[in-house]
């Protein structure tokens, strides 16, 4: 019955989507972020509806009067050396062709149509049904996660969809510390009380499904959220004091076993997942040291990289001819596409962080702009904390939500380089006069 709902509602959108690309733009993001499909046991299991979706929506667009220019800034022109050098870097892999060209197809499909959406998607209207596609798409299982921690007192470990990027329960935590700030924003925007007390149990929920997935990672990170949202509020102290309050009630929930797995973020030396982590980044780190510039290009998980690279240190007894994902966004990177590929990507984030300050300063006296962009600005940056800290413990370097938190950034300049433009060309029309008869005439330039 799943199976059939889920192809009856995608196939049925197919021929809006041909029509209104926009409504492409929404609906691969769903697919993309929620993955339904994975979440069916029959024949839809393996349809490819993202690649569906994809197509038809590029289809529409090359006949659509919604397509805009690309916008055009610092962020959009390091995302796209970005791609460039790791698509320079796959020439040079050490893992076999079928596969770099396999993890190359996976990417470039996400950035394609994120770049789509930054030519569909605009105003605040626009804006704001990417972001709730977004968050809910992935919140879902925050909620849902949450609620499961609430009824098994902390007991039961939260996943995320089977066979995604976030099945994992690190990978899914990290994703729901990012949608936080969203989901905050969203609640702020809001005029309808059901809809801002919505918001309020959804975050809630959402920062137990956190604690529920037994993340260390993601505790470090909902504590950095938590710390960098108290300085972004109007009133720092007293928000600290509330959200440290409840992350203190929150964390009081959980079990001793809980408790205990934490504990082990102070000794991980003997623990045994840690130790995994820093012999991989050692391997991840040699490579990058005899690879400067191209690293290993995608697919560093492989035995030729770890028989070359890995450390021979007695600390690491156990380890031979074991092969770990890079376990770090970083350590990834660099791994992966050398010390140019880690520099693109850190500058990506750091452009992104900077036309959010930009902007923030640029819209907070506007009429328009000025009550939702600058709140948005804030969030959006809190969720690059997030993702900075908690990505620095797992293999997120290609995870889709980063790149919409991007994109946000990059639509909303967008829209607001469009409205000055246009503000600009009314303000450049001549005034009128009335004249006898009820016309009208100009008042040409310098006329006192």
């Amino acid at each position: 019955m799943r199976d059939i709902l889920l192809s009856l509602i995608v196939f049925g959108l197919l021929p809006f989507i041909l029509r209104s690309p926009l409504l492409g733009a929404y609906v691969f993001a769903w697919l993309s972020m929620m993955s339904p499909q994975k979440s069916v046991y029959g024949f839809a299991r393996t349809l490819p509806f993202a690649y569906m979706v994809a197509l038809v929506t590029l289809t529409g667009l090359l006949f659509s009067r919604q397509r805009r220019p690309l916008p055009i800034n610092s962020v959009t022109v390091t995302l796209f050396l970005l791609l460039l050098w790791m698509t320079v870097t796959s020439f040079f892999a050490l893992n076999t062709q079928a596969i770099v060209l396999d993890r190359w197809i996976f990417v470039m499909k996400i950035q394609v149509m994120i770049f789509v959406t930054l030519m569909l998607v605009r105003g605040r209207q626009q804006v704001d049904i990417l972001i709730w596609v977004v968050t809910f798409s992935v919140g879902f299982y925050g909620i849902k996660g949450g609620v499961w921690t609430l009824i098994t007192g902390g007991t039961g470990r939260v996943w995320g969809p089977s066979g995604g990027m976030i099945e994992g329960n690190n990978e899914l935590a990290v994703a729901l510390i990012m949608l936080l700030p969203l989901m905050f924003y969203l609640h702020q925007t809001a005029t309808r009380k059901v809809v801002r007390l919505g918001l309020i149990l959804s975050m809630v929920s959402t920062s137990f499904a956190v604690l529920g997935s037994q993340s260390r990672g993601a505790l470090v990170g909902l504590c950095a959220i938590a710390f960098y949202l108290a300085i972004k509020s109007r009133h720092p102290i007293r928000m600290g004091v509330l959200l440290s309050v409840l992350l203190f009630a929150g964390i009081s929930f959980m079990p001793d076993s809980w408790t205990g797995r934490m504990d082990t973020i102070q000794n991980y030396d003997g623990e045994s997942s840690a130790v995994s982590r820093i012999y991989t980044w050692k391997t991840m780190w040699a490579a990058a040291l005899d690879r400067p510039w191209v690293g290993t290009g995608f697919g560093a998980d492989n035995p030729l990289v770890f028989l070359r690279y890995a450390p021979r240190d007695a600390d690491f007894t156990g380890f031979e001819g074991v092969v770990f994902v890079a376990h770090s966004i970083y350590f990834q990177v660099v791994g992966e596409h050398g010390f140019p590929g880690l520099a693109l990507f850190v500058l990506l984030g750091a452009a992104t962080w900077r036309t959010a300050s930009k902007l923030t300063r640029q819209t907070r006296n506007d009429e328009e702009f000025g009550s939702w962009v600058p709140v948005l600005m804030s969030m959006l940056q809190v969720s690059l904390v997030g993702y900075a800290v908690g990505g620095a413990f797992l293999s997120l370097a290609y995870f889709d939500l980063p790149y919409y938190i991007v994109s946000f950034v990059v639509l909303v300049d967008a829209s607001v380089r469009e409205r000055q433009r246009a503000r600009g060309s009314d303000a450049r029309v001549a005034p009128t006069v009335a004249l006898p008869g009820g016309s009208a005439a100009a008042i040409p330039e310098g006329s006192p």
